[in-house]
């Protein structure tokens, strides 16, 4: 059977950027695994446009079928977990990186990978959550799991108009925290009001590098940008504070002291979304089941095509984009 998918190839050539574009692939190509499915939606999300515009080398094989989330129904099953016509979500574990991945119209993965789509989200409604979705669910999770209410004080979210930090802030309105958004588009301040932010921050209050202890004013924090915002941010926190760190789009580095850790008990909780194992996944899923209120994610989400998924790379690697592209592979 013939299907589409947006494939990588890597050039033999030293310095020319890798060829993405919507091939004709067919079932008999798709690699080895134990489910089959027919994918209905996948998600265009920071790591697909990196290797998409070869800003970082993210792709471990070539080809490579992008694509590191995907919701769809069992075709083929030879785990005993799955079973034909049950509906899956997938998010991580090196899918769309080192194995093909849902930017396709079939996909054959490890059942270990899976997870059953929780009966109150639709399929469009996991994909606009995606990777980031549920990154944000582990996020304020570990906020909850280290103490911090909504009556200690505001909660800072970075990179507030992106996939993660839109969910973020949409989870922590629901559960009562007052949520200050930083972000470097001005022009989308109504965007996240509506997602319930009561403050809009300037990004570049956090940006450059600062004093190793500030004002305590946040509570807790989401912090996708890394850097000097991180440090920042951890400079800014009150008393047992908690930030949770899952992102590097201003950079890996850290510089920071540790200042705010032994003078103000921060805790500085590293967030990892690809290896999480599965129960912790299954209570993410249903986190955001209870908590999101999915009626937003019209706001967060835009659809588009297979086609359209290069242009929309370079638009996310540029800083164009806010919330997040959902893929309906079939259109």
């Amino acid at each position: 059977m013939n299907f589409n998918g947006l494939q990588l190839t890597k050039s033999e050539e030293k310095g020319v950027p890798a060829k993405v574009e919507v091939v004709s692939l067919s079932t008999d190509d798709l690699p080895a695994g134990n489910v089959t499915i027919k994918v209905s939606y996948s998600t265009l999300n920071y790591k697909d446009a990196l290797a998409i515009t070869s800003h970082v080398p993210i792709a471990r094989i070539s080809p490579l079928v992008l694509g590191i989330d995907g919701v769809g129904t069992v075709t083929e099953s030879q785990d005993n977990r799955y079973k034909v016509g049950q509906k899956v979500v997938l998010n991580g574990w090196g899918v769309g990186e080192k194995h093909w991945g849902c930017l396709a119209q079939y996909a054959r993965l490890d059942a270990d990978w899976l997870i059953p789509l929780p009966k109150e989200i639709s399929e469009w409604d996991a994909m606009a959550i995606g990777t980031a979705g549920y990154t944000a669910a582990l996020c304020v999770e570990r906020i909850l799991h280290l103490g911090v209410k909504p009556e200690h004080g505001p909660v800072l979210v970075t990179g507030s108009t992106g996939g993660v930090g839109s969910v973020a802030v949409a989870l922590l309105t629901k559960l009562g925290y007052q949520v200050a958004a930083s972000t470097g588009k001005p022009n989308e301040a109504d965007y996240l009001r509506k997602l319930g932010a009561t403050q809009i921050v300037d990004r570049n209050e956090f940006s450059q590098a600062g004093k190793p202890l500030q004002k305590e004013i946040w509570a807790a924090a989401v912090d996708t940008v890394g850097s000097h915002t991180l440090a920042n941010v951890c400079a800014q926190m009150k008393y047992d504070g908690v930030v949770a760190a899952c992102g590097l789009a201003q950079g890996m580095d850290f510089p920071a002291t540790v200042a705010p850790f032994i003078l103000r008990g921060v805790t500085l909780a590293g967030i990892d979304s690809v290896m999480v194992p599965y129960a912790r996944r299954i209570k993410a899923w249903k986190f955001l089941a209870k908590h999101l209120d999915m009626s937003i994610l019209r706001d967060i989400a835009t659809t588009i095509t297979l086609k359209e998924c290069v242009a929309a790379g370079e638009a996310i690697i540029a800083g164009k984009v806010k919330g997040r592209y959902i893929v309906d592979v079939n259109a």
